[in-house]
C-alpha cells in the first residue's frame, strides 16, 4: 500500500485522515445529540465534555488533510464530475469553518480554552467580544446540521456510484481495496 495517492486510489495517509475524521464527526454528532436529548444525564456527562476538544482535533486534522490534498493534487483519483468536486470542496469548507466559528465564540466569551490540557488561549477580564459570540452562536450549530445533510448526501452518492449501472464504483478508491 502506497502512502501517497495514485490515480487509481487514495494512499494510506489520505485514507487514515478520511476515516479518522469520519469517526470524529460521528463522535461530534453523538455528543451534540447527547447534549440536546439527554441534558443533565450520565450520557451527556460522558459525551459533552469532549465536544470542544474533538472539534479542535477535527480542525487540526482537516488542516493537515487540506495540505496533504494539495501536495498530492496531481496524483489523486480524478473527480467523477464537477458536482462531485464541488461537494468535496464544500465538505472541506464546512469541516474547517464549523470549528473555527466555535473557537471565535469561545475566545469572544473571555474564557480560556485548553483542549487536551494544551493551552490554546487564555481568558481575559473585561467585556466580552460580542460579535465573535454572536457569529459563533449563529453559525456553529446551523452549519453543523447542514454538514450532516452533506455527509448523508456524500454517503448516498458513494452507494449510487457503487450500484448504478451508469456510475463508477468509487468506494475502492477510499476503502483501499477492491470492493465487489
Amino acid at each position: 500500500m502506497a502512502l501517497k495517492d495514485t490515480k487509481a486510489r487514495y494512499g494510506q495517509v489520505s485514507r487514515l485522515l478520511h476515516w479518522g475524521i469520519a469517526l470524529l464527526i460521528i463522535w461530534q454528532f453523538l455528543s451534540a445529540a447527547a447534549h440536546f436529548f439527554f441534558d443533565e444525564t450520565a450520557i451527556e456527562a460522558f459525551f459533552w465534555p469532549t465536544h470542544k476538544p474533538v472539534g479542535v482535533l477535527i480542525l487540526l486534522l482537516m488542516s493537515v488533510r487540506v495540505v496533504w490534498a494539495l501536495v498530492n493534487m496531481a496524483n489523486r483519483p480524478s473527480a467523477v464530475s464537477l458536482i462531485s468536486r464541488l461537494g468535496h470542496f464544500t465538505l472541506y469548507a464546512f469541516l474547517l469553518a464549523i470549528p473555527t466559528v466555535a473557537l471565535l465564540r469561545q475566545y469572544g466569551s473571555g474564557r480560556s480554552f485548553e483542549p487536551f490540557g494544551i493551552p490554546l488561549f487564555s481568558g481575559f477580564e473585561g467585556e466580552k467580544i460580542q460579535w465573535m459570540i454572536d457569529l459563533g452562536s449563529l453559525l456553529h450549530s446551523t452549519l453543523g446540521w447542514i454538514l450532516l445533510a452533506f455527509i448523508i448526501g456524500h454517503i448516498g452518492m458513494v452507494f449510487w456510484h457503487k450500484y448504478s449501472t451508469k456510475g463508477e464504483n468509487v468506494l475502492p478508491r477510499m476503502w483501499g481495496r477492491d470492493d465487489k
